[in-house]
């Protein structure tokens, strides 16, 4: 699973071979190291494939509100009150013990490579160091973990429409990562430079016309997926060309937290937020009332003025906006 991401996945008959055309890296990040990956990290996430975790990730069922781009959203198949299904995962608790483990070591090497930071949440290693590249292909081993994850989510969940209206077509649109670090070739003072390009609290947004998109969506440029908070509603962006040479092809990935986790739970209460939702006809499905309480939609930015803002600088313009029906938390 480790090597071979959403392939291994549809290999095994949870996904479709359709669409490794909309996955970034055709589903599969080449150069993952499974053996530079820990049997602690392994063992965290055997049990939790097809599993959404906690925190602010979740399965949303949306309707189209809103379109701001019609050629756009019809290259995208999204018309209004269309249904959509957005997933929001990762590598789950493999992930999480990649970065730990290497955070750890990092921080205790660095000033041993020269590399003074001001902040113990900060750590790095030279790319060519042993350390450096034993995280490159860990790193690209939890990406590999995460495209496979999204993939039997999705699966599972065709099944689910599949049961109740048979005629459905749950067709991906586009699956894209975030929080990771990727080798790519970018234009910097006039020339064309490979870059390790980190995107924390980021996703890519190639724009127009760029050679790894599938040929339906090139004309348009990427979809770029912002999730809201639970009740504010999401947005499909399309990467600008305009972004490349502003934030190396890179856009927000979400509306971006307000407060902190902490400072949520002294504001609201789980069932609070759930009954509020409720009486605008949000269902929240969840297991923590914790957790509802910590993703409460106040403790987020308004995710409307967070697109808008993206689109202005250049990195992605609007195409769609989706309103919340059923919110699932893990």
């Amino acid at each position: 699973m480790l090597a071979g991401g959403a392939r291994w996945a549809i290999d095994r008959g949870w996904g479709e071979p359709r669409d490794l055309d909309r996955i970034e890296e055709g589903g599969c990040m080449l150069g993952a190291r499974t053996d530079y990956v820990s049997s602690r990290a392994k063992a965290r996430q055997r049990r939790e494939m097809g599993t959404l975790g906690s925190g602010n990730h979740y399965l949303e069922v949306q309707a189209v509100a809103e379109i701001f781009d019609d050629a756009a959203a019809r290259a995208y198949g999204l018309e209004l009150d269309a249904v959509v299904v957005t997933i929001h995962c990762g590598s789950r608790g493999l992930g999480h013990q990649i970065g730990s483990e290497f955070l750890k070591e990092m921080a205790s090497s660095g000033p041993a490579a020269g590399i003074v930071l001001p902040d113990r949440e900060l750590a790095c290693a030279p790319l060519r160091s042993e350390l450096g590249e034993r995280y490159i292909g860990a790193m690209r081993a939890g990406i590999n973990c995460a495209l496979a994850n999204r993939e039997i989510l999705g699966h599972y969940s065709r099944r689910v429409f599949g049961h109740f209206f048979p005629g459905g077509d749950l067709e991906l649109l586009f699956d894209v990562s975030h929080n990771t670090c990727k080798l790519e070739t970018h234009v910097v003072d006039g020339r064309p430079r490979d870059l390790f390009v980190h995107r924390k609290g980021a996703t890519r947004a190639f724009g127009p016309g760029h050679s790894s998109l599938p040929e339906p969506l090139r004309a348009i440029g990427q979809p770029v997926l912002i999730g809201g908070s639970m009740g504010t509603g999401s947005f499909v962006l399309a990467g600008e060309a305009t972004s490349e040479q502003k934030a190396f092809s890179s856009a927000c990935h979400g509306a971006g937290r307000a407060m902190s986790r902490h400072a949520a739970l002294k504001i609201w209460s789980g069932r609070q937020v759930v009954e509020d939702l409720a009486a605008r006809g949000i269902l929240i499905r969840s297991s923590s009332s914790r957790g509802v309480a910590e993703e409460a939609p106040g403790a987020y930015k308004d995710v409307n003025a967070v697109v808008l803002a993206a689109e202005r600088a250049g990195l992605a313009r609007r195409v769609a906006r989706m309103r919340p029906l059923i919110c699932v938390k893990g």
